[in-house]
């Protein structure tokens, strides 16, 4: 009979908008990590007929909900950006179903024998409810003039609106405080040389 299989490695990633943090985490996932994306499982939960919208419909009206029976993200971002406690209310309905799903795909994860489960979360530094969750956290940082040029060339939004966006998130010190490892993808990291940094990570979490 065998031993006791030895539990994965959790692995939280995060880092700011345009840092590169999804493409670490697809590098991740190629090496052999299970790649568990919260932001995807909440878009799920808040989609046509997802497992948030019964709630998010009997909290928020139905001027919340658009025709496909979806959050209306648009003008829930902006009723719940001045708002603070709208903004709690909505986490209070979705966090804990991502909470939810994120657990059993671990658990799925741990029965195939991943050696890393790595949960890919934006606002990781932001959210004091993942820390004691974790067995360690990754950031990918890069200067924030950086994030602007990549963001507003991927994106083509105005520089005005992506520097906005940064101001909502957490800052590169922030991230940095809750870092055990950290992967440098300035603008002049080549593709090459962040698979090298992701490789030497992945090695050093037991993939």
């Amino acid at each position: 009979m065998d031993g006791a299989r030895k539990r994965p490695v959790l692995l939280g990633l995060t880092g700011g908008i345009g840092s590169g943090k999804s493409t670490v985490g697809s590098q991740l996932a190629g090496l052999g990590a299970a790649l568990i994306d919260a932001d995807q499982i909440a878009r799920e939960a808040t989609g046509p007929g997802g497992s948030a919208m019964a709630a998010i419909r009997a909290s928020f009206g139905p001027d919340f909900v658009d025709e496909r029976g979806a959050l209306d993200r648009a003008r829930m971002r902006d009723w719940v950006f001045s708002r603070p406690e709208a903004r709690a209310q909505l986490e209070a309905i979705v966090h804990p179903l991502v909470t939810l799903q994120s657990d059993l795909l671990a658990q799925r994860a741990a029965e195939e024998g991943r050696a890393v489960v790595v949960f890919d979360i934006p606002l990781l530094a932001e959210s004091g409810r993942w820390a004691r969750r974790l067995d360690a956290v990754l950031v990918v940082d890069c200067p924030e003039e950086t994030q602007v040029e990549r963001v507003m060339r991927r994106n083509g939004l105005a520089r005005e609106a992506v520097l906005g966006i940064i101001a909502s998130q957490a800052s590169r010190p922030a991230r940095r405080a809750i870092a055990d490892a950290v992967i440098a993808n300035g603008g002049d990291c080549t593709l090459e040389a962040l698979h090298a940094q992701t490789r030497q990570m992945a090695a050093l979490f037991g993939l």
